[in-house]
C-alpha cells in the first residue's frame, strides 16, 4: 500500500529536475500523475510506467489560462477526478541576475508572468475538480530566496515571496471546501536549473549555502520529495497555510 493510493495528482513542470522527482516519488506511492510543462514529458512518463506506476503527460504553457484548464480536462480525462497539484513550474534556470536598479524589464515581466500568475492560473483550473472530490491539495513551491532575501535576483525573490502570501491567502479561502494550501521553500536544489543559476559561481555558492545551514551539505532532490508525498497525502490531513522551510536548517519560520 502506497501513501498516495487512489489519488490523481498533476505536476508542473515535470519534464525534468525536481518536477519529474516529485512526479516519479508521487507515482512510485500509488499516485496517477499528469506530468506537465511546456516542453516533453514523454521521458517522465516512460520512466514512471517502467517502474509500474500510471501517468500521462500534458504539454502545458501556465502563462495560458486556456492551456492550464486543457490541463486539468486531461487529468479528468484520463483518470477521472485530480486530488492533488504541484505546482512546480518556474522560471528560474536561465534568468540573467544582477542589481535591482538594472533588471531587464522583460524578464522581470515574464517572471511574474509564470512564477506568479502562471500558479494562480494553474489553482483556478483545479479547484471546481478538487471540490466536486470533497477536497484536495495545492503544493505551492516557493524558495528559501523569498525569506532570505537573495541577491541579485529580485524578480524572482518577489515571485517566490508571493508565492507564499498566495498560498496564505488561498488556504483560507478554500479551508470550506476542504483543499489544503501549503507552500515548500527549498534552499538551492543541485539540478540543471540550480547549475544554469549559478554558472561558474556555482562551486562558491554551493560552499556558502552548506555553511550557513545547520546540516551542512546541500540540497538534493530525494530531500524534497517526502515532503512533497507528505502534503499530497493524508497524513497531512489538517495542516494548510504552511510554509514548509526545506533548507537544511538555514532559516526558521
Amino acid at each position: 500500500m502506497g501513501q498516495l493510493d487512489d489519488k490523481v495528482a498533476i505536476v508542473t513542470g515535470a519534464a525534468r529536475g525536481l518536477g519529474r522527482a516529485y512526479a516519479e516519488t508521487m507515482a512510485g506511492e500509488g499516485a496517477a500523475i499528469l506530468a506537465c510543462d511546456i516542453n516533453s514529458c514523454q521521458e517522465t512518463v516512460e520512466r514512471i510506467k517502467d517502474a509500474g506506476g500510471r501517468a500521462v503527460a500534458a504539454e502545458t504553457d501556465i502563462s495560458s489560462m486556456d492551456s492550464c484548464a486543457a490541463m486539468a480536462e486531461r487529468a479528468l480525462e484520463a483518470f477521472g477526478r485530480i486530488d492533488v497539484l504541484v505546482n512546480n513550474a518556474a522560471l528560474y534556470g536561465g534568468l540573467k541576475g544582477a542589481r535591482f536598479e538594472q533588471l531587464d524589464e522583460a524578464q522581470w515581466d515574464a517572471v511574474m508572468n509564470i512564477n506568479v500568475k502562471g500558479l494562480w492560473q494553474c489553482c483556478k483550473a483545479v479547484v471546481a475538480p478538487m471540490r466536486a472530490n470533497g477536497g484536495g491539495s495545492i503544493i505551492n513551491i516557493s524558495s528559501l530566496a523569498a525569506v532570505f532575501g537573495l541577491p541579485y535576483g529580485l524578480d524572482y525573490v518577489a515571485s517566490k515571496a508571493a508565492v507564499i502570501g498566495m498560498t496564505r491567502g488561498m488556504a483560507r479561502e478554500l479551508g470550506g471546501d476542504n483543499i489544503r494550501v501549503n507552500a515548500v521553500a527549498p534552499s538551492a536544489v543541485m539540478t540543471e536549473g540550480t547549475e544554469q543559476f549559478f554558472g561558474e559561481k556555482l562551486e562558491k555558492a554551493k560552499q556558502v549555502i552548506a555553511s550557513g545551514q545547520v546540516i551542512q551539505r546541500n540540497l538534493e532532490t530525494t530531500d524534497l520529495t517526502g515532503t512533497i508525498v507528505y502534503l499530497a497525502s493524508d497524513n497531512s490531513a489538517f495542516v494548510t497555510g504552511q510554509t514548509h522551510m526545506v533548507d537544511g536548517g538555514s532559516w526558521f519560520l
